[in-house]
C-alpha cells in the first residue's frame, strides 16, 4: 500500500518538472532527518518551540508530497507542543517509522 497520495504526487510532477522534483525529493530526504533529530533533542532538553517548530516543517513538507500519514503524525506532534505538552510517549519514533517508509517510496518515484 501506497504512503504516498499519487493525485499530490502527480500534481506536484506537472507544477514543478522532472528534473526540479527529484532535487525537492532529495532535499526533503537530506532536511527531514534532520527535523527529527532536532525534535529528538528539543524533546531531551524540553524545548517545546524548537519541537513544534521542526514538527510544523515536517508536516509542511510531508503534505507537499503527499505523504499524508506522516504530516498527520507530524500535526499531532506540533498540536501537542502548542499545547505545551512533550508527553509524547513513542510518537516520535513511530513517526520516525513513518518517515522511513516514505522515503523509501520517493526514492523509487524519482525520474
Amino acid at each position: 500500500m501506497s504512503v504516498i497520495d499519487r493525485a499530490t504526487f502527480e500534481e506536484l510532477r506537472q507544477i514543478s518538472g522532472a528534473d526540479f522534483i527529484n532535487e525537492l525529493i532529495d532535499a526533503f530526504l537530506d532536511d527531514a532527518p534532520n527535523m527529527i533529530v532536532q525534535m529528538q533533542s528539543a524533546l531531551a532538553a524540553k524545548d517545546v518551540e524548537s519541537f513544534r517548530r521542526n514538527a510544523h516543517s515536517l508536516k509542511s513538507n510531508a503534505n507537499t508530497f503527499g505523504a499524508t500519514e506522516l504530516a498527520g503524525l507530524a500535526k499531532e506532534l506540533e498540536l501537542m507542543a502548542r499545547e505545551n505538552n512533550l508527553e509524547i510517549g513513542n510518537r516520535l519514533e513511530i513517526l520516525n517509522e513513518a518517515f522511513g517508509k516514505v522515503a523509501e517510496e520517493l526514492k523509487e518515484m524519482r525520474t
